[in-house]
């Protein structure tokens, strides 16, 4: 019997195809090597619709939908919290392992011109969901934690980009500047924002400091259409509508630094306002980059929940019918290309798995 089942044994073989492994890891890891930091646009997007939600479920805000009830503002606001989060830490969780197993592409990401921008959007994505966490409040020991956990990256990445800019020769502003360049600065205000809210007005008032200077340096770069602004092909044309978010973030930044909305938040927000229509005058501008979907059609989210939001908080401020039309055509819309947005990416979640980025595409030796 005992020799019986060593003959058996002997004769049970696995087989084992070296080539068939290799296809399947690859496989596995293909969505890893196509991901990069603009992925993170998604977050950016679902951490600003959770804080508009939540804005408006204020029983102190003038509500713009006033159809739907308290409990229900309360209900999506933390139903989209939650989703935010979620993504958040799923996304998190793969630029990780794109940073252990593909570090030579996030370095080559890094040195982009465009990309190293989007190097701001998973701090400022969590900044956004810590203003809007519905369990702690600013004062928190927590709170605040957090928000120098998240704060500190943002800053070190302030002293190298920045720096670059005006110091070295082949990064300089004027070579290197596109729209995306805005995000840098949507991240300082961001973290104002957050700093305001916690009572530390002596920080708020460093980081506004250091993000509207350089967001005045930028615009004016971008608005005299130098070179850097023509490197970006048609697809990431949605980047444009960055113009109207930084405006628009600056008022409620300022906002929270002063305590009231006073004449800059109305200035910035009028800004943002006339940006938006320039951009929404023009659809021809745009009609290229909407033939295939590209993770870039996430920049015309965020920017409009930004814009909601500010018209909101301008609408406290000075009452009236025109105001809060304005505000309810605003936050209808913003949600409308939320929506649309949410469904476009979940039918062609297949193109997102495999990469579809023109310009943030890189070869295995990370060029």
């Amino acid at each position: 019997m005992a020799a019986d089942h060593t003959d058996s044994a002997k004769d049970v073989h696995v087989n084992i195809n070296p080539a068939n492994r290799n296809e399947q890891e690859k496989t596995v890891m293909k969505p890893l090597h196509a991901f990069h930091a603009g992925y993170f646009r998604i977050c950016l997007s679902l951490g600003g619709q959770a804080l508009l939600w939540k804005i408006l479920s204020d029983k102190d805000v003038s509500d713009p939908l006033p159809h739907l009830s308290a409990e229900l503002h309360s209900a999506l606001y933390l139903f989209l919290w939650y989703i935010a989060l979620c993504t958040l830490i799923v996304l998190s969780v793969l630029y990780t392992l794109r940073c252990i197993y593909y570090f030579h592409l996030v370095k080559a990401e890094f040195l982009h011109f465009v990309g190293v921008n989007y190097m701001f959007t998973p701090w400022t994505s969590w900044l956004l969901l810590l203003q809007s966490v519905p369990i702690l409040q600013p004062k928190d020991s927590t709170y605040q934690g957090l928000f120098l956990f998240f704060v500190i990256p943002l800053l070190v990445l302030d002293v190298k980009i920045y720096g670059q800019w005006f110091t070295t020769e082949k990064r300089f502003l004027s070579v290197v500047a596109n729209p995306t360049s805005q995000i840098s600065v949507i991240g300082n205000l961001v973290a104002a924002r957050t700093a305001a809210q916690m009572g530390w007005k002596e920080s708020a008032t460093c980081i506004f400091t250091l993000g509207m200077t350089h967001y005045l340096v930028v615009f004016i770069t971008l608005y005299q259409r130098l070179s850097g602004g023509d490197h970006l092909p048609v697809s990431l044309r949605p980047v444009y509508f960055l113009f109207v978010a930084a405006p628009s973030m600056a008022s409620l930044a300022w906002s929270s630094i002063s305590g009231t909305f006073d004449t800059p938040c109305k200035m910035l927000f009028f800004l943002s306002l006339f940006l938006f229509t320039s951009l929404a005058c023009r659809p021809a501008l745009f009609k290229k980059a909407m033939k295939k979907f590209n993770v870039a059609w996430w920049a015309y989210s965020f920017p409009l929940t930004f814009l909601a939001m500010a018209s909101s908080a301008y609408a406290q401020e000075v009452k009236g019918v025109v105001t809060s039309g304005l505000v309810f055509i605003l936050t209808v819309l913003s949600v409308f290309i939320f929506i649309c947005l949410l469904l476009s990416t979940a039918l062609n979640i297949h193109i997102l798995l495999r990469g579809s980025d023109p310009i943030l595409k890189f070869d295995s030796k990370g060029k």
